[in-house]
């Protein structure tokens, strides 16, 4: 009797297939209450190379601090028309887009407050479980007391805070990079 390998478990190259129909990268159409921008990145693996069969997903609160969400019971209003969520998948080139606004601040562990973010999730050939980040605000006064931003070294804080893009107003970077030196903080979840 021998033994032979099986095929490793993996998401497979089949995002773009499956899943095209479901991409969202405006997540704020006209008439959605809040300050407009846009946010754009790379999805590059251990090697520098980009990943073009990635999937970006973004939730986020709306300018107000609430979530679109029923359990999000907060006393805040909800803007009928902004979607909370979105989905971008990577290119040729491993990039990605959201077109958004800066989400409020709302209430994190321990009711404190946290700092505006985008929650995000990661899918991409190869991995069992997505990977699981936050996007802050470059110069937000509020990230120097989030308490999740809190449990980051002090360090490896900056591969969760977007840059702004030269010679761009109200656009942001914000690269995923999986490995390797200025890897993305990723949190267990």
């Amino acid at each position: 009797m021998s033994l032979q390998a099986s095929t490793s478990q993996t998401v497979g190259p089949y995002l773009h297939i499956g899943l095209s129909w479901l991409i969202t990268e405006n997540l704020a159409p006209a008439g959605v209450a809040g300050e407009r921008l846009s946010i754009e990145g790379l999805v590059i693996d251990g090697d520098g190379k980009p990943i073009n069969d990635a999937l970006v997903e973004i939730w986020q609160a709306n300018a107000a601090g609430k979530y679109a969400h029923p359990q999000d019971r907060q006393a805040k209003p909800v803007d009928p028309g902004f979607r909370g969520f979105g989905r971008s998948a990577t290119d040729d080139q491993g990039r990605f887009r959201f077109h958004t606004i800066k989400p409020g601040r709302l209430p994190g562990p321990g009711g404190k407050l946290q700092a505006p973010h985008l929650a995000v999730n990661l899918f991409m050939r190869g991995q069992l479980k997505q990977l699981v980040s936050r996007i802050y605000f470059p110069g937000e006064p509020a990230n120097a007391e989030d308490p999740v931003l809190a449990l980051v070294p002090a360090e490896r804080r900056e591969t969760l805070i977007a840059k702004p893009l030269a010679g761009q107003s109200a656009a942001l970077e914000w690269n995923v990079i999986l490995q390797g030196r200025d890897e993305t903080v990723f949190f267990d979840c």
